[in-house]
């Protein structure tokens, strides 16, 4: 059976909270298109906000793993 490929823009957002997470630059947010530049950058911002709030890589990956379903 094949696997259905992800959104592009659900794809996006979860790149971006990873990145968030990481503490990377929101300049790598210009490999995407507009709208789902737009979905990086909300994803980053909410990555950065719980890297802030003390979650750590483990808390985060399970969140932006729960973003997909």
């Amino acid at each position: 059976m094949k696997k259905q490929k992800r959104d592009i823009h659900q794809r996006a957002y979860t790149r971006g909270y990873r990145a968030g997470m990481a503490g990377r630059s929101k300049g790598l947010s210009d490999q995407f298109s507009e709208q789902a530049r737009l979905d990086w950058l909300a994803g980053w911002r909410e990555g950065r906000e719980d890297m802030w709030n003390g979650f750590s890589s483990v808390e985060g990956t399970h969140k932006a793993a729960s973003f997909a379903s």
